[in-house]
Order: C-alpha cells, then sequence, then structure tokens
C-alpha cells in the first residue's frame, strides 16, 4: 500500500502518521506540503493529519481547506482513492464538503485528552473490516472542537446508510448521537476524531488504532 501525509503549518500529528504508516506498510509515506500542486500518482491512501492546521484561525480547518493540495485531494477521493482524516483532519474534510456536518467547539468547553472508549458501529468497511462488528476499542482523543453536528436528516441518512463507523461510549464532547468517525458515499472517506496513529502498539499503551490501518490494506 503507497500512502501520503499532506502537512499544513500547524500539523503536529504528521509526525504520528508517517512513523504509523511506515511501521504498518513497510513503507514511508510521501509527506505532502500543502501548497504541493499534485499528490503521488500511484497512491492509494491519504492521510489528512490531526494538529492545528493554520493554527485554528478563523474556524479550524477552513483555511487547509483552501490549500493548494486540496484540489488534489478532492480528485483522489473522486476517482475512488482512500483518504482518511484524523481530528483536525476530519474538521478539513467537512470544510471541503468531502464529508457533510461540522465540527464545533465541546460541549464542556475544554480540552479533552484521554484513552478513549470507542464502538465499533458498522464492522463492513475499508476501515473497520478487521475489527469485531460492535467491539469496543481504546483510541486516544486530544480535541478543543470535537462536536460533530449535522442536521437531522443528514444524521438519518448517514444512520440508515451504515456511514457511522464509530461511536463514542461515553460521549466526551457532545457529538450528535455519539458520532466519533463517519465514512463518505462510497466508503473510501473517513473522518474520525479519535488518533489511530497513536495506537499502533508501540510506546502508546495500546494497539487498537493498528486494526483500522490494517483494515485498510486488505481492501487495497
Amino acid at each position: 500500500m503507497k500512502s501520503a501525509v499532506i502537512v499544513f503549518p500547524g500539523s503536529n500529528c504528521d509526525r504520528d502518521a508517517q512513523t504509523a504508516l511506515a511501521e504498518i506498510t513497510g513503507q514511508a509515506p510521501a509527506m505532502v506540503w500543502h501548497k504541493d500542486g499534485d499528490l503521488p500518482g500511484d497512491v492509494d491512501l491519504v492521510v489528512v493529519p490531526g494538529g492545528f492546521s493554520y493554527g485554528d484561525y478563523l474556524r479550524c480547518g477552513a483555511m487547509a481547506a483552501n490549500s493548494p493540495i486540496i484540489g488534489a485531494l478532492k480528485r483522489h477521493a473522486e476517482r475512488g482513492g482512500y483518504v482518511l482524516g484524523v481530528c483536525n483532519g476530519f474538521q478539513v474534510l467537512t470544510e471541503t464538503q468531502l464529508l457533510p456536518g461540522a465540527l464545533l467547539r465541546n460541549a464542556g468547553l475544554d480540552f479533552v485528552c484521554k484513552p478513549q472508549c470507542l464502538r465499533v458501529e458498522n464492522a463492513n468497511t475499508a476501515f473497520t473490516s478487521a475489527y469485531a462488528g460492535k467491539s469496543e476499542i481504546s483510541v486516544p482523543i486530544a480535541h478543543h472542537d470535537g462536536n460533530y453536528v449535522a442536521d437531522e436528516d443528514t444524521l438519518d441518512r448517514l444512520e440508515g446508510e451504515g456511514r457511522v463507523a464509530f461511536r463514542y461510549a461515553g460521549n466526551p464532547n457532545g457529538s450528535a448521537r455519539d458520532i466519533a468517525g463517519i465514512l463518505s458515499e462510497n466508503g473510501r472517506v473517513l473522518g474520525l476524531m479519535p488518533h489511530p496513529e497513536r495506537a499502533i502498539g508501540g510506546h502508546e499503551g495500546g494497539s487498537d488504532g493498528r486494526t483500522m490501518f490494517e483494515s485498510v490494506m486488505s481492501a487495497i
């Protein structure tokens, strides 16, 4: 599997994603600067990492969503390439409208940073197939604006189409219907607030995030 990680000014999880992908896939991902005009032509998976792109000025992910690389990211997604947006990356994907809804300030107005229990809501996806359905996993979270919102019609559509990939078991931020991660219509774009790249079985204290990357490898 060939992968790439997009790097924005203020990204701080790009190296975590780089380390996880290199260890799991056996080859280092391409690190793509946000002002580059294109992605590597043979890339399978593009990771939009967490952090604070542009310092979260204006609105989380809004400025990054207008970077030159976004056109190439959209083309990659439109032709069926895989995209994983983590934390700030999830915010970017909603700002680009690759995923519906938005991420608002946490309901408690606090930055939350801790291991978080999640439920695998749909194990029949490219990102979750190696998990057992409805299983509970632990993946770290670290965010201030992780409160997922969408109108009721959108939420009902996500539920009905099986596009809710993960839910919080114990909602840390007020997200609608405990949603932690959602999929695009074709199931090849996943946005989630928790950080699977920080739970691959190294020094982090857990390995439940590793299974997500292994699922994508199997799909590809």
